[in-house]
């Protein structure tokens, strides 16, 4: 089975500009806001703070994610939605045999979700792989959940 979040770029590439064009609102209209404190210097720092905030998690949920369990081998891979056909900073793959599979977890945290794979290597100490699938969808969550569940029953049937 593949599958991945492609078609989500376009939004996240609208958030960005959403956001851009926010601060460049908040930037002419730095006067308005004089009315929270006396001292605009507080006032200014305060509106970067937030905005940086914000910036920072679409940054960190913006991840581009694909499965891929075709053949004998699963692969696995999270990278960064934007500029990540140029540079690969935020690339995480993981790439194992479908028999090293002991378990996977998918966690629900308020902005962000994440796979958690549990995987054996070859001196049989087993592994934590996360993965972000914060902008999977909830029909893709429960492919990938059916395709994993069948590989680690199949791996406990045959340790038996």
């Amino acid at each position: 089975m593949r599958t991945n979040n492609s078609k989500v770029k376009n939004v996240i590439v609208s958030v960005y500009f959403i956001l851009i064009v926010f601060a460049i609102l908040l930037a002419t209209v730095f006067s308005a806001f004089s009315d929270l404190t006396p001292n605009p210097l507080i006032t200014f720092f305060v509106i970067v703070l937030s905005f940086g905030a914000v910036f920072f998690i679409v940054h960190s949920i913006a991840k581009y994610f694909e499965y891929d369990s075709d053949g004998l081998k699963v692969i696995v891979t999270n990278k960064g939605l934007l500029l990540s056909d140029h540079f690969n900073y935020r690339e995480h793959t993981v790439e194992f045999y479908k028999e090293r599979l002991t378990g996977f977890k998918f966690n629900n945290y308020f902005f962000f979700k994440s796979l958690l794979l549990y995987i054996k290597d070859s001196k049989g100490h087993v592994k934590k792989e996360r993965f972000n699938v914060t902008l999977l969808s909830r029909k893709k969550r429960k492919y990938i959940r059916q395709s994993l569940t069948k590989m680690v029953k199949h791996n406990r049937k045959s340790e038996d």
